[in-house]
């Protein structure tokens, strides 16, 4: 029997005893994995995807999740969150991220006891906990469960979960928060995470998938893979996005040498 099979299987019966739950639900590949198995484990009418939306999740985003939700016929719901109210939050230290999921997983639980769902899932996957995730313990303070990590799915497991699961977004590129874009210290504002939304949506405009524009005061510091540094280096190419990105308010265009990698603000921990 295929490894990926089994990890399904597991996860339905690690989900099947819950009853019903709620998903916390970002449209991307883990959480979608875990919200399709939910519904094949308990049926439509006990899951609940629910999507928390804020200042730090691009507009792109959440209309992608609904999509998507939609399309699989997972029963969704968006709530408001306001981490960004938190001082905790805003003022952008490493532990940054417990304080953004803590608000997240109170007003889940509160809208799963509304529901009368009796638990509330994510999509931290396996390899999530070698990582610096604070917000992880945010979760496991209130609660949450983590059905992928439970089988021990990581991240490359997860995409042949959702291949297998026939996921439109299988092989969705890795997104995050759009707090991730700012080195610790740097304060986060509704002003600076727009300002980063647009720049991304300018580079996605021009055929880039995977990317991070990260903000460095007045520097734009741009990744991409490796295998696409050219094209973006390409001159034409290259005034669009220096043109683009002055224009909505950095100063200074650069293009990372190292590459895409996920979580390089960790770096300096």
């Amino acid at each position: 029997m295929p490894l990926n099979y089994t990890m399904l299987l597991e996860m339905i019966g690690f989900l099947r005893p819950l009853g019903s739950v709620a998903v916390g639900y970002s449209g991307g590949v883990d959480s979608s994995v875990v919200a399709a198995a939910a519904v094949q484990a308990l049926g439509r009418k006990n899951v609940l995807a629910v999507t928390g939306n804020s200042g730090t999740l691009p507009a792109r985003e959440l209309q992608e999740a609904g999509l998507l939700a939609k399309k699989l016929g997972i029963p969704h719901a968006v709530i408001s969150t306001a981490e960004l109210d938190c001082d905790d939050f805003s003022q952008n230290r490493p532990d940054r991220c417990y304080f953004c999921k803590s608000e997240l997983w109170r007003r889940v639980r509160a809208l799963a006891d509304e529901r009368g769902l009796s638990s509330v899932v994510d999509g931290v996957n396996a390899d999530d906990l070698r990582d610096h995730r604070p917000g992880i313990r945010a979760g496991d303070e209130l609660g949450v469960l983590h059905p992928l990590a439970a089988v021990g799915a990581g991240k490359n497991e997860v995409r042949e979960l959702a291949r297998q699961l026939s996921l439109p977004n299988w092989d969705k590129p890795a997104q995050a928060c759009l707090s991730s874009r700012f080195p610790y210290g740097e304060r986060i504002t509704p002003e600076g995470l727009r300002r980063v939304e647009r720049a991304e949506e300018l580079l996605r405009g021009l055929g880039f998938r995977e990317l991070r524009v990260r903000s460095h005061g007045d520097v734009a510091r741009i990744e991409v893979p490796q295998q696409t540094l050219s094209d973006l280096a390409d001159g034409g190419c290259r005034r669009e996005v220096v043109n683009g990105l002055k224009k909505i308010g950095f100063r200074y265009v650069t293009l990372d040498l190292e590459g895409f990698r996920s979580g390089s603000m960790n770096e300096v921990l």
